[in-house]
């Protein structure tokens, strides 16, 4: 689908994905030749590897002295666990769940349920460490592979393109985290411009690119019209492709991202593709490896009394349920036996004969089916607040191989007219080559807020206003002698609308002081409202739905003050100074500005965006 044009940069251009994952994985990559159409490849060999595979094992092991001793595929070699036994190592999986945003609904994941991470040791430590690991693999890759590798690698040293993907549910401060990983990995020097080397994509908008480069053009996709005939006008073409929704769910190890998107144009008459976000994206923290956690749970059930229940037996059987069981089931009708020992292990009265466990099937369905009602409640949830009709749903990720988390999705969907389809191919490399397309053909040109973003207000007090009628015990006299509330909300933003990535939004601020000098710095602080209104106006009836989303901060020194006399019966003089902050939020991440008018003319300002460190300061 995607006619891809040859790159017209001047120079080459080394561009390398990272996606990283709860339980697996990769790097895809492309070269950016002056004049050639770019390809994107996936590495697929990697120290310890058998077979050529572009996903391998998001695990580390660490030393007493919090010294990596293996990662990935090394790490789940024979030699290597043994000798992490002997020198009492630490084995690190599951790591990127440390990250998550402690908003996400995560009622069912207890906190024994993620392993600890090694004393001492950060979940941005483990991310640096583990994207070096991948940066050395990727150059090693390229050198071996390419023709030429070793020269290209030389040409473009100090100037490579990092595309870094992560969860939809994770945003600032996971972002910055993410970015200061990149940092201590070595990837970018610690400057604005080594930043400017990093651009962050959700893993549903990754999808999204994976699924027009290698999806659009199938059979499946041929039932959507993308273009009317010859005799249609390009207006109607246009309307005809934005009535047309697409749900991407990409159904990975740790999260189950959902992503509603529309195509807002066809290729007819030259235009370009690309596509609009028409629903919030959603991220449910129901992927793969919580199957997993409840497979502990059934199989320490169902083995209490027999001497197979023990903890070093069940650690090898979660093992084989994780490589083979969980992949394989797919009827709730049938047996499934997992084989954890040799042929004279038994234990009849559990269901063990011959080094194997028999497990019904209408056992390990319960284990699938929160995943299932997880992904199908997002889904209508998406749905209800689309702008768009929905009629297909593609499901990708290593997860969604899984054909019971298939079928089950089928079958429900089926009943709302709902046709699902998985990608041929490599469904798990969906993000990391998706999230290079991001890069090169850039097809999202809108986004859409999944939240009511602004800050918290002071305005002038109504008495006929009921809403301040009814909160008048709390009015006050500022120092320009205004009687005022607090806890007012103004919002900048609305959930659901539909950001384009040039749109700007603005909101009005006013700073007071008793000296000018204290006027010449500002902060904002940005707030995300996750509560059911649209448009709150008051925060002091909903405090738990506003949570700080970051800090604005700007010198404000070139905004000239003005000078008031004090009407708070105080003696002397206050200064205020005027101005707007310029938010961007279509985006991958924020953006801001202030702004304010010198002599009838806007002047403007950067503004740094601050993120709380939340992940840091619960580790």
């Amino acid at each position: 689908m995607l006619d891809r044009q040859p790159y017209h940069g001047l120079s080459r251009k080394l561009v390398l994905a990272f996606d990283v994952g709860t339980t697996f994985s990769g790097v895809s990559y492309c070269i950016l030749d002056p004049g050639e159409v770019p390809k994107i490849q996936g590495v697929s060999k990697y120290p310890g590897q058998v077979g050529g595979d572009t996903k391998i094992p998001s695990i580390l092991y660490y030393d007493k002295n919090r010294k990596v001793c293996a990662i990935g595929p090394e790490a789940d070699q024979e030699q290597i666990v043994e000798k992490a036994e002997d020198e009492g190592w630490t084995k690190v999986e599951w790591w990127k769940m440390h990250l998550r945003p402690k908003h996400l609904a995560s009622a069912h994941i207890k906190d024994n349920d993620i392993p600890p991470l090694p004393k001492g040791v950060t979940a941005v430590q483990v991310l640096a460490d583990f994207m070096a690991y991948l940066f050395r693999c990727a150059k090693a890759y390229i050198k071996e592979h390419e023709a030429h590798g070793a020269s290209i690698l030389a040409s473009v040293a100090d100037s490579i393109d990092f595309v870094l993907s992560h969860p939809n549910g994770w945003e600032g401060p996971q972002q910055t985290q993410i970015r200061r990983a990149a940092v201590l990995a070595g990837l970018i020097p610690d400057s604005a411009e080594g930043q400017k080397r990093i651009t962050l994509v959700t893993e549903g908008e990754a999808s999204l690119h994976y699924c027009v480069s290698n999806v659009f053009a199938s059979d499946v996709w041929a039932r959507v019209p993308i273009e009317k005939s010859e005799a249609q006008d390009d207006e109607e073409d246009v309307q005809d492709n934005e009535d047309k929704g697409v749900i991407i769910v990409d159904a990975g190890g740790g999260t189950i991202d959902l992503s509603a998107y529309a195509m807002k144009a066809g290729t007819k008459s030259g235009r370009a593709l690309s596509f609009e976000e028409i629903a919030p994206t959603e991220c449910r923290l129901q992927g793969s490896i919580f199957v997993t956690r409840r497979a502990v749970g059934l199989l320490q059930e169902k083995l209490r009394g027999s001497p197979y229940g023990a903890q070093d037996f069940i650690k090898q059987m979660k093992g084989v349920f994780d490589t083979t069981t969980k992949h394989r089931f797919r009827d709730a009708s049938e047996p499934y036996y997992l084989k954890f020992g040799t042929a004279k292990v038994k234990d009849i009265q559990y269901g063990i004969r011959s080094g194997q466990l028999k497990l019904d099937g209408k056992d390990l369905a319960p284990l699938f089916d929160p995943a299932v009602e997880s992904v199908l409640e997002a889904i209508q949830q998406q749905k209800r607040t689309s702008t768009k009709s929905v009629s297909f749903v593609f499901l990708v990720g290593g997860f969604a191989a899984n054909d019971y988390l298939f079928k089950q999705l089928q079958d429900s969907l089926g009943l709302s007219g709902i046709c699902l389809s998985r990608p041929d191919g490599h469904m798990n490399k969906a993000v990391a080559d998706g999230a290079v397309s991001f890069y090169i053909d850039h097809i999202v040109t809108s986004r859409t807020a999944r939240f009511t973003y602004g800050a918290e207000a002071i305005v002038p007090y109504v008495p006929w206003d009921s809403g301040h009628l009814a909160r008048s015990h709390k009015q006050f006299m500022g120092v320009d002698g205004e009687m005022s509330l607090g806890d007012a909300f103004s919002s900048i933003l609305l959930k659901g609308e539909r950001v384009s990535e040039t749109q700007e939004f603005s909101s009005p601020y006013s700073g007071i002081g008793v000296i000018p000098e204290s006027l010449h710095e500002t902060e904002v602080e940005i707030l995300a409202y996750r509560g059911p209104k649209t448009n709150p106006q008051w925060m002091d009836k909903e405090k738990y739905a506003f949570s700080p989303l970051c800090t604005i901060r700007a010198d404000t020194s070139a905004v000239a003050p003005t000078p008031h006399p004090r009407k708070d019966q105080q003696p002397g003089m206050y200064w205020s100074i005027d101005y707007d902050v310029v938010l961007l939020f279509g985006l991958t991440e924020l953006q801001a500005q202030i702004s304010w008018i010198e002599e009838g003319v806007e002047k403007r300002s950067p503004a740094t965006v601050v993120y709380d460190d939340e992940v840091e300061k619960s580790e």
